[in-house]
Parts: structure tokens; C-alpha cells; sequence
């Protein structure tokens, strides 16, 4: 939501749009200095740049991904929006050091057509990051945004101990569902699930899931996450990750975000241990 868009918007605390932390203060006209992360007030002035990732790896990369997960480029037209593409490709942000984590979403033909971001992270949270792997266990929280940079879904990925779970919410801060972990061993699974209702399930198709199908309620694959070799460069100097995502038909809402909000988040909100657990 910008200034221009913001009719009948009411004054509430909204997914702050630049980015920076997890909610800001509309005041019905403008949005305002004032802001919350993890429950914690401050202020943050809107004039500052907005962090809107953008992605580092040419056309030619999304390309050869979408070969290696066997997607025929143009067999199935889109809609041009994030939540309309049968086919995205997530490529995480290359970094020596990671201190948070930010994807670019691409559409099949090359184009970004959104991103991740994570937000709400204190400085002592960066530094624990950076020295320790604790923060897998920590809270986490992310903003994906559209073309326009629009929050369009917050993910929530409360403190962990063993299983995850990912609240998914609106652009406004409504919730959606939740992506809920069901087992500890084994091929990793999650269970879809609004109010107390399982509508699909993730499933890891390994002990490691790297690759996953996603089914609606009746046990049909309506989409494939498949991760794909980042490149030698990237490989050995950090550890981006590159995923093809192929929704196989139009879903539904609220199935439709969840898959979304799936797709383009497994490996933050899903996979947080870098040594591939959950």
C-alpha cells in the first residue's frame, strides 16, 4: 500500500512497506515514523530507502533452472502477478556473510516479479547470526512484496525446538493459515491447515528435502518445488540457494497463498538449518 493507493485504508499498524521492520503506523493519509518489530515500538523515518532485493543472476541462469527441473519455458501462460504464474524461480541473494536472508522471484520468461525479505531483525540477533547457528531456533519473520514492491503475504516463523511452524498472513496482517511440521523423522512433512482444517500438505522427497511436492486435501500434487545447482561460483564462495517452483493448475484461495507463501519461502521458513533438519 503507497500513498496513492491508500484509500479506505483505516489508521491501523500495517507490514511496514519499506521493509525494514514488521509493522508501521498508517495514520489513514501517510504512512509514519513510527514502527514495531517482535512487539517492541521505535521510530524509523519513511524517507529512508526501502530494501526491495533484487535479484544478482542473469536471464540465462533462470533459463538453464527451469531445463534442469524439466519445465518447458511457455507451455503454460501466466498471469503476470506473483500470485497468478504457474512457473517462479527463487534465487537467494548471493552473500559471503548472510545476516538476513533475501530472495528475488522470477517469473518463466526472466523477468522479477517479486521478492523476500526478512524483517524485524535487532542488531543482536545479526550478531548471533554471524557467530553462532542459534538463530535457527529463533523467531523469524518475512515480507514477500510484488513487482510493485507491494506487501502482498507475512510469514511468521515463531522460536522452534523441534518442529516449525509458519503463521502466513495477508498484506494487511490477516491471517491466512499456517504451514505446520508433522513429523521429526524421515522425510520431512507439513501439513497446510486453516482454522482446523488440513486443506494440503508439503512433502520432502528426501531425508535432506531438497525437492518437495505440495498436494491439495485429496492427495493430488498441485505443485513441485525443485532446487537447482546455484552455480560453482556461488557454491563454493556461499550458500544461495536456487528453487523452481511449477504450480500445476489455478488454485483457489486461501490454498492458493499458501502454496505461494511455500514455494517462495521454503528455504527460510521451512529449512532454517543450514545442515538441512527442521
Amino acid at each position: 500500500m503507497t500513498d496513492t493507493e491508500s484509500g479506505g485504508h483505516q489508521p491501523n499498524w500495517y507490514p511496514d512497506p519499506m521493509g525494514r521492520h514488521e509493522y508501521r503506523w498508517f495514520d489513514g493519509s501517510i504512512w509514519t515514523d513510527q514502527v514495531s518489530s517482535h512487539g517492541r515500538p521505535s521510530v524509523d523515518p519513511v524517507q529512508a530507502a526501502a530494501n526491495v532485493p533484487v535479484r544478482d543472476v542473469k536471464p540465462e541462469k533462470i533459463a538453464q533452472d527451469l531445463v534442469k527441473a524439466g519445465v518447458v519455458q511457455g507451455a503454460a501462460a501466466g498471469g503476470g502477478h506473483l500470485l497468478n504464474e504457474p512457473v517462479l524461480v527463487v534465487n537467494q541473494k548471493a552473500k559471503l556473510i548472510e545476516l538476513s536472508n533475501e530472495y528475488a522471484i522470477s517469473d518463466q520468461n526472466g523477468n522479477q516479479i517479486g521478492a523476500v525479505r526478512q524483517v524485524g531483525q535487532s542488531t543482536a540477533k545479526k550478531v548471533m547470526r554471524l557467530v553462532t547457528s542459534y538463530d535457527q531456533f529463533m523467531t523469524h519473520k518475512l515480507q514477500v512484496v510484488d513487482h510493485n514492491h507491494q506487501v502482498i503475504l507475512q510469514l511468521t516463523r515463531p522460536a522452534k525446538v523441534v518442529k516449525s511452524k509458519v503463521i502466513v498472513q495477508d498484506g494487511t496482517g490477516a491471517e491466512i493459515g499456517q504451514i505446520v511440521q508433522e513429523n521429526v523423522i524421515g522425510k520431512i512433512r507439513f501439513g497446510l491447515v486453516v482454522g482446523e482444517q488440513r486443506i494440503g500438505s508439503i512433502n520432502g522427497e528426501n531425508w535432506r528435502a531438497w525437492n518437495w511436492n505440495i498436494q491439495d486435501a485429496t492427495g493430488t500434487e498441485i505443485a513441485r518445488i525443485t532446487k537447482t545447482f546455484s552455480g560453482l561460483t556461488r557454491a563454493v564462495f556461499t550458500q544461495a540457494d536456487n528453487y523452481v517452483v511449477q504450480i500445476h493448475r489455478p488454485l483457489a484461495e486461501p490454498l492458493r497463498s499458501l502454496v505461494v507463501a511455500t514455494a517462495v519461502s521454503v528455504d527460510t521458513a521451512l529449512k532454517q538449518d543450514a545442515r538441512g533438519f527442521n
